[in-house]
């Protein structure tokens, strides 16, 4: 993507601002490299995984459950750089030293921690934990590491077991030497050669200061010199030998050390490609989390790409990041900007005062442009970008003395060069369009180069104070004025764009503020021209009448919020009721049922307990029972009926809507019944079984589906049905039931059967003790639907059933 070259938008200061959150040398890199880009695949997987870093430090800064999985803060501050490391890695024969084994160990090991923190999270974090899966595994290595080299760099003594004995055997010549030269120095204690009794080191040898002149009356070679000359450090001829061992001893310790390092190189160099992959993933870690880090001080946002056959540019409530930076250490605050363009209004026309905010909005949209084309969260509230494949810019003044350009040329020449490069995805700013020139001319070229960009489809935005341009967006299809905000009572600027009408540039007003005597600017408005003082006047009305309109825009949508407010709660409050008034209803019955019961219960325990009195108190007993399911269906009936309609709120007042030949369900009849024909006052008349009837259409409580089709036969093939054979209404089975409950069982079953039209039906009992049999024949002598009853034949169970023939009704 191209965009301006000398940073007009200072898209490089903004990266500056960007490293203050970016913590390690490998996420620096990755911030340098950053660029907008035009791949739109791309970019939605980059802002998509900001996102979700933004999401994990969000949950990371709140309190949560310590277990496997949770949100853990990831430091990338104390990362030694190893990038240099690495790339020696790739050379063959090189060495890495102490120090940078042990800095790439450590790093290597924090890498292998941060994997396994975000791979803990993959659940909620899967793009975090996928990036993070690309970091090797290391352990192995790092453990046969571990421990050798020293925080300094240098190996531990049991790096190798030769190593530590040269060591030992180096501890032990330094002794012998230590102890040569003390007993050098307890003889020539008294003969004045001594400068100072203590040993010393030179050359990496042992020798003892003597005073300079005096050397000759000790054997011994000199190796230098005090800086004053007074002092010579001498090495005595007994305890050359002795250091010569040491010095033998110490280049085999060299050795051996840079042995161990090649070896320890060669081990990391079996690993170099994965572990140069690593150190980039950490990078990409710090700086995507450096990215989430800024939007949560900056409240930035992630931004949208609108598809390319509906662009649209769309900020809501947009600030220019730098500009927040400075004015947060002043403890102040920015006024933010609101835009809008779409295919159909791409060109935005902005004036107003000076020093009122113009530029700062025009650099606000090139910015924020450039930061969701490079994979930046954006400083809005909410942002939507078309795809831009350049975005040019004419911001400020480019005079130059060493060009031999004017202010006016060198606007011409930047202004021509766009001209050559736009295309229709360009986004385009130009400040002060028309300016350092006659005013007239300026408007017109201003006019033209307008006019350019929005035939080539570009979004084009554009400062201005000339009217002409005013003009021209108030009277040109797809151009719309702007104008930043101007207080007439204290003179100053306010910094809010609105859209929709031009702004006065007010430069008398604000020349007064800055300190231009009275009487120079009471002179000036005495020489501007009616129509512009009318003109000046005439948009000043505008904007009060605006600003009118908006106050009145935000009134009716706090009154549309709070009518949606209230209708949720008057709602949610008629739900509780109706609730509350099904509750009372079932408590209210379950009162009448108890006491129902108790007083049947009551005056069947009363009645004389003889034979024929038990067998009354038995039918009673039934048909208290019956009593009761009868009495919960219709219960349940209402109530199921009344949440049904309270829920469903149907037309025609919470009515069903009624057809003929539709399947209906009645209040207080259990089988369903079907519609035969639509009456006059809201009757209808349904056939249920065999009845037939005229009910309210107010008894339906809702509309069955349709009965299934029965399947169709081929052409010229018929059927005859035989009779109904419902297995369900012409046999009961009691088998393990209590009387009790059989015989009220065996009451429905009865009923259902009469319903239905079934002229005999079989009740299996089984033989056991005869108590099942005896009560079912009780119940059946005195049942109303009972013609006769008798034991069934052999073929049927014989006296383990027992036959009823039903009474027609």
């Amino acid at each position: 993507m191209k965009y301006s070259g000398d940073d007009l938008l200072e898209f490089e200061a903004l990266k500056q601002l960007l490293s203050r959150y970016v913590s390690s040398a490998l996420g620096r890199a990755g911030l340098e490299a950053i660029a907008p880009g035009t791949d739109r695949a791309l970019l939605e997987a980059v802002h998509a995984e900001t996102a979700e870093a933004m999401a994990y430090l969000d949950t990371a800064a709140r309190p949560q459950p310590a277990a496997r999985g949770a949100a853990v803060r990831l430091r990338f501050d104390t990362l030694p750089d190893s990038t240099g490391a690495a790339r020696r890695l790739r050379i063959e024969g090189a060495a890495l030293d102490g120090r940078e084994i042990y800095q790439l160990t450590e790093v290597l090991d924090r890498a292998a921690d941060v994997r396994m923190v975000l791979d803990a999270a993959r659940e909620r974090f899967p793009r975090l934990a996928a990036r993070a899966a690309r970091i090797g595994e290391f352990r192995p290595v790092l453990r046969d590491i571990a421990g050798k080299i020293l925080p300094d760099g240098t190996l531990a003594d049991h790096a190798s077991v030769a190593l530590g004995r040269l060591r030992r055997d180096i501890e032990r010549q330094r002794k012998s030497i230590q102890d040569s030269l003390e007993r050098f120095l307890r003889a020539h204690r008294q003969d004045g050669v001594l400068q100072e009794e203590f040993v010393a080191i030179r050359n990496d040898r042992f020798v003892v200061p003597i005073v300079a002149g005096r050397e000759r009356r000790v054997e011994g070679v000199v190796h230098g010199a005090s800086g004053s000359g007074h002092t010579l450090f001498v090495e005595p001829f007994e305890s050359i030998e002795l250091n010569n061992e040491l010095v033998r001893l110490r280049e085999e310790e060299l050795r051996e050390a840079a042995r161990i390092l090649r070896e320890l190189t060669e081990r990391l160099r079996r690993h170099a490609a994965a572990i140069a992959e690593s150190l980039e993933v950490l990078g990409e870690l710090d700086l995507l989390f450096g990215k989430a880090q800024f939007a949560a001080e900056f409240g930035a946002v992630i931004p949208r790409f609108s598809p390319p056959g509906a662009r649209r540019l769309a900020l809501r409530e947009a600030r220019h990041p730098l500009l927040e930076d400075v004015l947060r250490r002043r403890k102040m605050r920015v006024v933010p900007v609101t835009v809008e363009l779409t295919e159909e209004r791409r060109t935005l026309l902005i004036s107003g005062p000076n020093t009122g905010g113009k530029t700062v909005s025009l650099k606000t949209v090139g910015l924020l442009a450039l930061m969701a084309q490079s994979g930046l969260p954006v400083t809005c509230a909410e942002a939507e970008f078309p795809l831009f494949d350049q975005v040019l810019a004419d911001i400020g003044d480019n005079q130059s003395i060493q060009e031999s350009l004017s202010t006016f040329s060198a606007h011409v020449t930047r202004v021509r060069d766009m001209e050559a490069d736009v295309t229709a995805d360009s986004l385009v700013l130009l400040d002060e369009l028309g300016r350092a020139t006659d005013p007239e001319e300026g408007g017109a070229l201003g006019v033209a180069l307008v006019e350019r960009f929005r035939a080539a489809g570009a979004f084009t935005l554009a400062s201005t104070h000339l009217l002409a341009l005013k003009v021209y967006g108030a009277t040109t299809p797809g151009v719309e004025n702007g104008s930043m905000g101007f207080d007439e009572e204290t003179l100053e600027p306010t910094y809010v764009l609105r859209l929709g009408a031009p702004g006065k540039s007010a430069g008398l007003d604000i020349a007064g503020r800055l300190g231009v005597p009275r009487s120079i600017i009471d002179r000036a408005r005495a020489a501007m021209t009616t129509g512009e003082r009318d003109l000046a006047r005439l948009i000043g009305e505008l904007h009060q009448r605006l600003a009118g309109l908006s106050e009145e825009r935000l009134a009716l949508k706090e009154a549309q919020a709070g009518l949606a407010a209230r209708e949720k709660a008057v709602e949610h409050e008629w739900a509780q009721r109706e609730a509350a008034k099904i509750k009372e209803i079932e408590r209210r019955s379950d009162l009448l049922m108890q006491r129902f019961e108790s007083q049947a219960q009551e005056t069947i325990a009363g009645i004389f307990q003889t034979a024929d009195q038990r067998k009354a108190a038995g039918q009673a007993q039934r048909k208290v029972s019956r009593a009761k399911r009868e009495f919960r269906e219709t219960l349940e009936t209402t109530v199921l009926s009344t949440r049904e309609d309270a829920r469903q709120g149907e037309l025609d007042g919470g009515r069903p809507r009624l057809a003929e030949g539709v399947r209906v369900r009645l209040r207080n009849v259990r089988e369903p019944a079907r519609v035969r024909r639509l009456l006059a006052h809201d009757l209808i008349e349904v056939e249920a079984g065999f009845l037939k009837m005229q009910v309210s259409a107010d008894d339906v409580l809702e509309v069955l589906d349709p009965a299934p089709e029965a399947a169709k036969l081929p052409s010229q093939v018929t059927l005859q049905a035989g009779p109904r054979w419902n297995v369900s209404y012409r046999e009961i089975n009691l088998i393990g039931k209590r009387a009790e409950e059989a015989c009220e069982l065996v009451d429905k079953f009865l009923d259902d059967a009469a319903m239905a039209s079934v002229d005999r039906v079989r009740i299996v009992h089984g033989h056991g003790m005869g108590i099942l049999r005896k009560s079912v024949a009780e119940l059946l002598a005195s049942h109303p639907h009972v013609d006769k009853f008798y034991p069934a034949p052999p073929s049927e169970g014989g006296t383990g059933a027992t036959v009823a023939e039903l009474k027609p009704l």
